[in-house]
């Protein structure tokens, strides 16, 4: 499920972010892992950005517009 793809996502990018802070990996090492670190990061965003435009669908009103509220206050 592409719930399951963004949680193991985000997991594997805050891994790196702890392996990239702790500053005992080669500089070679750090590049991979920053360059995988950008995938995954470009892959949530991604699916953030959906999840975004797929809320805004769903505050539609009943007569067909479109209420536009802040993502942020969805949820409040």
């Amino acid at each position: 499920m592409a719930t399951d793809k963004f949680e193991a996502s985000l997991k594997k990018l805050e891994e790196i972010v702890v392996r990239l802070e702790t500053g005992t990996l080669s500089l070679e090492d750090s590049l991979k892992a920053f360059e995988e670190g950008v995938k995954h990061a470009s892959f949530c965003s991604s699916r953030l950005d959906d999840a975004e435009r797929r809320v805004e669908i769903l505050l539609k009103q009943k007569d067909g517009s479109l209420k536009r509220e802040p993502f942020e206050s969805v949820g409040s």
